[in-house]
């Protein structure tokens, strides 16, 4: 999306499913995202979000490693060369979205959030990242950025987690047309 302020994203790699992490899911976020997966997707899909926030922005979701380094295979083999292991416990499953069927882009997106303190760094680590500006707006500036649609959505369910962090995360779908918003 050319010229839009985006989340990172992407789709699962093999390597998702059977990479290592410094901690789990929290037991609360990972019951609220198997609802809409079964538990070993479910931890890829957060797996993958870490990964591709790194190859899109090169901010690692991540723990420092204490022991030798696990046996790693692809995209996973960045992050123990940095010496960390992804960190699953941060992330905060918020929402979900699927595109109509009519859309020519079609995503059946998970979002996480995590308090940027759980990043090894606020900089991007060197020569990683792919998207062309990172930035730290606040949430009220990021409101008044150029946003997709799903993107404003998903930043305006911040606010209500963050004085509930029990609320549960809201889907948004289309169905014959009509745009569908559930709890999950």
């Amino acid at each position: 999306m050319p010229g839009k302020w985006v989340f990172p994203g992407g789709r699962i790699d093999p390597a998702d499913y059977l990479a290592p992490a410094a901690r789990e899911l929290a037991p609360d976020t990972a019951l609220r995202l198997q609802k809409t997966a079964p538990a070993a997707r479910a931890r890829a899909l957060a797996m993958a979000a870490i990964r591709e926030t790194f190859e899109e922005t090169g901010l690692l979701l991540a723990r420092h490693l204490t022991v030798a380094p696990p046996r790693v295979t692809g995209p996973w083999k960045d992050f123990v060369a940095q010496g960390v292991l992804p960190d699953l416990a941060p992330l905060e499953f918020i929402a979900r979205a699927i595109t109509p069927p009519s859309s020519p882009k079609r995503f059946d997106a998970r979002f996480f959030m995590a308090m940027a303190d759980n990043l090894i760094s606020l900089e991007r680590q060197p020569d990683c990242g792919e998207l062309d500006e990172i930035a730290w707006p606040t949430l009220e500036e990021a409101l008044t950025l150029d946003l997709p649609s799903v993107t404003r959505f998903v930043l305006n369910e911040i606010p209500s987690r963050l004085r509930d962090p029990s609320r549960p995360a809201p889907s948004l779908s289309f169905q014959r047309g009509r745009q569908r918003l559930v709890a999950l």
